[in-house]
């Protein structure tokens, strides 16, 4: 993720047009007045302001800055299809997790009421409890195995419901 989003900084719409950009930072610039902070945080705010508009006013940059912006991003939640689906594809969220499938099975949650079980074992018992921690903050640890895990199970059901050919 970037880490500290320049659009927010500057106040303004990802989408916006570079006259909102360049209006924005004039408007916050002026609001920055070095006599009325004692304690020297506009100084601190105005290299944030500085820098956001540098990179954001300067179209090359502004793209080069949207491209690492939108791949630190990563979609969750539920997705159009349907309640409680992941709005990015399982294989696409694998594909960038580093975790081997035995690594995801011996990973243990350590909070909740599920604290000290493995993920193998849990992803048998309550896949849903798992679909749901992948989604919420306090499993952004875990989501990369609780995927891998999820795609695993989801797979090996695929299988079971095929009919052999004779």
């Amino acid at each position: 993720m970037i880490e500290n989003d320049l659009y927010r900084i500057l106040q303004v719409a990802p989408d916006c047009d570079p006259e909102v950009i360049e209006a924005a930072y004039r408007a916050l610039r002026a609001k920055l007045d070095p006599a009325h902070d004692v304690t020297g945080v506009h100084e601190v705010r105005q290299k944030e302001l500085d820098r956001a508009y540098r990179i954001l006013g300067d179209p090359g940059q502004r793209r080069a800055y949207d491209g690492r912006r939108a791949a630190g991003m990563v979609a969750v939640g539920p997705g159009p299809d349907e309640p409680g689906a992941v709005s990015v594809t399982l294989s696409d969220r694998l594909a960038a997790s580093a975790i081997d499938r035995q690594e995801a099975g011996h990973m243990t949650i350590d909070f909740g009421r599920y604290a000290g079980w493995r993920l193998a074992d849990l992803v048998q018992v309550d896949p849903d409890y798992l679909r749901w921690l992948s989604r919420h903050s306090s499993g952004i640890r875990y989501r990369g195995a609780i995927l891998r895990l999820l795609a695993d199970r989801d797979e090996h059901r695929t299988r079971l419901r095929v009919p052999s050919e004779r």
